[in-house]
């Protein structure tokens, strides 16, 4: 009888093994594909620190959105990309997690927000740290950086040309 008893014992305990690898390596490819969120961080330019996404591109915020809501959509996100995430976003280096957050814009797709400002990159931003949207007027209002704090970057009034670009008021 304890020969009986020794291989079922053996047999219990191998397809216990089994079972633990192969329900754990399915529970960790899960977990490893998981979205994870966009990464927001905070990129030294021209115009001082500002917000950009994870390959350095500049973000920017677009004075004609209200109440948390994109108004750039049809050949305006052709120019000016909605910053999209398909999870929480994440604050990198310099950004504040408590500033990030989303809005459900009319496709349904999920755009990142920072203090309450729908996020969008710039087509003409071919490399990272450039800032050719700044001061923009596209498709009815103009298009800023964003600094940390969450207020838009703007040219300074006092200066002539674009050689005098500061951090603006808030919005």
């Amino acid at each position: 009888m304890n020969k009986i008893r020794t291989p079922i014992g053996a047999l219990v305990l191998a397809a216990t093994a089994l079972a633990a690898a192969v329900l754990g390596g399915t529970s960790s490819a899960a977990s490893q594909k998981a979205p994870k969120g966009t990464l927001v961080s905070i990129h030294r330019t021209a115009l001082g620190n500002i917000l950009a996404d994870a390959r350095g591109h500049t973000l920017y915020l677009f004075e004609k959105d209200k109440n948390r809501m994109s108004s750039c959509n049809g050949a305006c996100i052709a120019y000016w990309p909605a910053v999209i995430t398909g999870a929480k976003p994440r604050a990198g280096a310099g950004a504040r997690a408590s500033l990030l957050g989303t809005t459900k814009r009319s496709d349904g797709r999920r755009q990142v927000t920072y203090a309450g400002h729908p996020l969008y990159t710039f087509a003409g931003d071919s490399k990272a740290g450039q800032t050719t949207g700044e001061g923009l007027t596209d498709f009815g209002a103009a298009w800023d950086a964003i600094a940390p704090n969450g207020r838009q970057i703007e040219a300074d009034a006092s200066a002539s040309g674009a050689s005098g670009i500061g951090q603006g008021s808030g919005w």
